[in-house]
């Protein structure tokens, strides 16, 4: 019985230290066994692993991609307009050993502010090389790929490999906005009154091209105009000559009776004159004043004694 209860309690110790002796490596995760701080063992694979129980420890860190969200960063690109920059960045732990003799006990929190202080550097270096155009472009391809670059190379002294690096944002500063609107605000309008100014100028050339075409036709209609005009007058009379030296005396009454229509027409109008004016003379004979040969009757004679007064009729409607 005294040496069942002495190799009971042996066997418990036997089995503690042999449990504590083995742990897992699981597939996300690398490991590092540590004896008084000196690396012993490095662990990547999964599977189980032994140490020396009370004297070596096992440290483990994530395998997995891990990202890092940095916080609004404000640079000043080639062009001194200030902008304010967010950048998201995926990264993993490559080389454990050196990770854990970059970083220390501390591990992943530790290196996530200098992995952002190596993005952001980065970030300053890069866009502070180019106008703030290329920045906020759509297309950022090329300037994220420099920053990745940059921030590969400086975090491979921390056993990290910089997998990507994405510009979320980028703005400008909230103090800038009100400036920078008004001035783009300036600018379109000015661009509009240019465009405006153009515009009228081109519309006046049109409307003077236009008036001047207006003026040379009705110049040259109107020219036209009096050319016909004045054939017509000219066949007009031509005529009116050949009428009267074919027969002065109907001519003459023709013309008279023109006359008449003209002023003695239906509107209560009224001439003064004297009784042997030749206006009357197709109202006094049958034949005219001009007729000759023995047939042409004579004017009826005024009365004597009647005064000029008495002589002169009224005319009217």
């Amino acid at each position: 019985m005294k040496r069942s209860a002495f190799i009971l309690p042996v066997l418990v110790v036997a089995v503690a230290l042999a449990l504590s002796a083995i742990f897992i490596v699981d597939e996300r995760e690398k490991v590092l066994v540590l004896q008084f701080g000196q690396v012993k063992q490095v662990r990547e694979e999964p599977g189980l692993g032994f140490k020396i129980p009370f004297i070596q420890e096992v440290v483990r860190y994530d395998a997995r991609i891990l990202g890092l969200q940095s916080q609004p960063l404000e640079v000043t690109p080639l062009d001194d307009r200030r902008l304010v920059v967010d950048a998201f960045a995926r990264w993993r732990i490559v080389d454990v050993v050196r990770f854990r003799e970059a970083v220390g006990i501390e591990g992943v929190r530790a290196a996530q502010g200098r992995m952002e202080r190596i993005v952001n550097a980065a970030i300053r270096e890069v866009l502070g090389s180019v106008p703030s155009g290329a920045v906020l472009s759509d297309d950022r391809t090329a300037l994220m790929n420099r920053i990745r670059d940059l921030a590969r190379r400086e975090a491979a002294t921390l056993g990290v490999e910089v997998i990507d690096v994405r510009l979320t944002r980028t703005d400008l500063p909230e103090q800038n906005l009100a400036a920078t609107f008004a001035r783009m605000r300036a600018e379109r309008e000015r661009e509009a009154a240019d465009e405006i100014a153009r515009g009228g100028e081109a519309a006046q050339r049109v409307r003077a091209s236009a008036d001047r075409t207006v003026v040379e036709l009705v110049s040259e209609a109107r020219r036209q105009a009096e050319v016909i005009r004045g054939e017509a007058d000219a066949e007009r009379n031509a005529i009116y000559a050949e009428a009267f030296g074919r027969d002065p005396e109907f001519f003459a009454f023709t013309r008279s009776l023109t006359s008449y229509e003209r002023a003695l027409r239906g509107e209560n109008s009224t001439m003064v004159m004297r009784p042997d004016s030749e206006f009357f003379n197709y109202l006094r004979s049958d034949r005219g004043l001009h007729a000759t040969g023995p047939e042409a009757a004579p004017a009826p004679a005024a009365p004597a004694a009647a005064p000029e007064a008495q002589l002169t009729p009224s005319v009217g409607n």
